[in-house]
């Protein structure tokens, strides 16, 4: 269905991400860290991006402004996926451009369709940011 990059630093999320993930038919490409995160974002040109906000060698509020400085991944939709659920937070991710802002635990059910919401969108509006 989609290509989706998971930026996650806890291994035994990720995996469980990657699972449910490929199980609803997307193809799934993880980083662990936002340096190999954006190595995928730039070199796999995903869909869709699911972010936590707390991986190593990038803030996660830095990784949102430095995807939307940039044409190239800027209408990219990007999922905030954290275990930060105050308001300041959700409000910082969304002022910077986060499409959707889920806190952890969340339900298999739930992720998906908030992917399935942003990519509809997506493809409703080709190109819009």
């Amino acid at each position: 269905m989609a290509k989706i990059v998971v930026i996650e630093d806890d291994l035994t999320f990720l995996d469980l991400l990657r699972v449910h993930l490929a199980s609803a038919g997307h193809e799934v490409l993880t980083a662990e860290d936002a340096a190999l995160g954006l190595r995928a974002i730039i070199g796999h040109a995903p869909d869709l991006i699911l972010l936590d906000l707390s991986v190593p060698y990038l803030d996660g509020f830095e990784m949102i402004r430095t995807l939307h400085d940039d044409p190239a991944t800027r209408s990219i939709p990007v999922i905030v996926l954290t275990g930060r659920g105050d308001d300041e937070t959700y409000a910082q991710a969304r002022k910077l451009g986060a499409a959707q802002f889920l806190t952890k635990p969340v339900e298999r059910d739930v992720l998906v369709k908030a992917i399935e919401t942003q990519l509809g969108s997506r493809q409703a509006h080709p190109g819009q940011e």
